[in-house]
């Protein structure tokens, strides 16, 4: 499953590291984040819960970037 998310960011390198962070997060098969749009795209592994997933992106994003926001509905 894949899912997008609008994200707040201050600047390229801030979204790279957030990329890499959601990457490294346990349920996420992939993720990209395009600074220019402000939107990150996360495609999740097989039988991952969503949100439970988002929220742990979201703690690793935070360690990377304090000041960053993903927006989900």
């Amino acid at each position: 499953m894949k899912k997008t998310y609008k994200i707040e960011v201050d600047c390229a390198n801030c979204a790279a590291k957030m990329e890499e962070a959601a990457k490294n997060t346990e349920g996420v098969k992939d993720a990209s984040v395009n600074f220019m749009m402000l939107k990150m795209k996360v495609e999740f592994e097989e039988g991952a819960d969503v949100e439970a997933t988002m929220e742990k992106v979201l703690v690793n994003c935070k360690k990377v970037e304090s000041d960053c926001q993903i927006f989900y509905a």
